[in-house]
């Protein structure tokens, strides 16, 4: 059985293999320097583990597991625009480093050749495969959607945020791990279970970096912490102090988020004096906890040998960055 180390280094030799010497290279090179960040590249281990875990050979996983991972870091390209974050993975941004315009062409370029990736793959199970990348797309783009409603919406709910992340974040997961069982000829009741333990796995992924947005260390986190705060982004934690706070607390936060002229870093550390207040970091880490033990409950009901998809699991839930 392969050790999530193994599958790591065979995922970042696939990606090596990946060309993107063309032309123009205005187009491409934003393309290779958004592939060549490396990151955690946990998305595609993860459809090589539950490739493996069901009895599939990982070399028919790899195909969708690319397609998927370039598919990634495409919605990463255009999220950097509509968020106009200037630093991911501690450098600058595709719409940071050229613009905007070339940002745009090179995401949608990028999609395009995830396509045409999943195009290499066994053609037993290719209609599968689009199907899967194609209801994941759709989702991801219903989640941003809503990402950006909320940035106008007045009131927000917890569970509108989480149907949110769902969509933005947790179904891109619960995929990965169904094209690795897909690939694995599993049955379709354990394509839908590793599915579903992937959405859980995926939402408390969020709600970790809801945290490490505020909480984390700047030199292992890669960029400034407090971006949600300073774009007034209306996180899990924002909504659970506006639950649990006192009306006067709760709207001299809504103040502090509807504000546009207060110092950056006054600004953070008022509302994360407030997250403080009300205890808001545990709160989150309960809510997340609870998302990953109803993970867990699904992998037990699945009589495969789990123990590297539970060791990833545990890594992407305790991860400080």
């Amino acid at each position: 059985m392969y050790k999530v180390e193994e599958l790591t280094e065979l995922v970042n030799r696939e990606i090596d293999k990946l060309s993107f010497d063309k032309t123009p290279k205005e187009l491409y090179e934003p393309i290779a320097y958004t592939m060549s960040q490396g990151g955690k590249r946990l998305r595609p281990i993860l459809s090589l583990l539950a490739c493996e875990m069901f009895g599939g050979d990982v070399q028919k996983a790899l195909v969708p597991a690319m397609s998927l991972e370039m598919f990634h870091n495409f919605t990463l390209i255009h999220d950097d625009i509509m968020d106009k974050a200037p630093i991911r993975r501690g450098v600058e941004t595709v719409y940071k480093k050229w613009n905007q315009n070339i940002a745009i062409l090179s995401g949608d370029a990028l999609f395009s050749l995830a396509y045409e990736k999943l195009l290499a793959c066994d053609i037993e199970h290719l209609v599968d495969f689009i199907h899967l990348l194609n209801e994941t797309a759709v989702g991801v783009c219903e989640g941003q959607q809503l990402d950006l409603n909320f940035e106008s919406q007045k009131e927000v709910s917890i569970d509108e945020y989480i149907e949110m992340i769902r969509l933005k974040t947790a179904i891109l997961i619960g995929a990965c791990l169904k094209a690795g069982a897909i690939a694995a000829n599993a049955d379709k009741k354990h394509q839908d279970m590793i599915y579903e333990y992937g959405v859980f796995v995926g939402l408390a992924f969020q709600l970790m970096d809801d945290l490490l947005d505020v909480y984390a260390d700047i030199e292992k986190f890669g960029k400034k912490p407090g971006g949600d705060i300073r774009e007034n982004k209306k996180t899990y934690l924002y909504l659970k102090t506006l639950e649990v706070a006192s009306k006067e607390d709760a709207e001299l936060l809504r103040n502090y988020f509807s504000s546009t002229d207060i110092e950056d870093d006054i600004k953070y550390d008022s509302v994360r004096a407030i997250f403080d207040k009300y205890n808001i970091k545990a709160l989150t880490e309960e809510k997340m906890n609870s998302y990953y033990e109803k993970a867990l409950s699904i992998l037990d009901q699945i009589s495969y040998n789990h123990t590297e998809i539970l060791r990833i699991s545990k890594m992407i839930i305790n991860r400080d960055h």
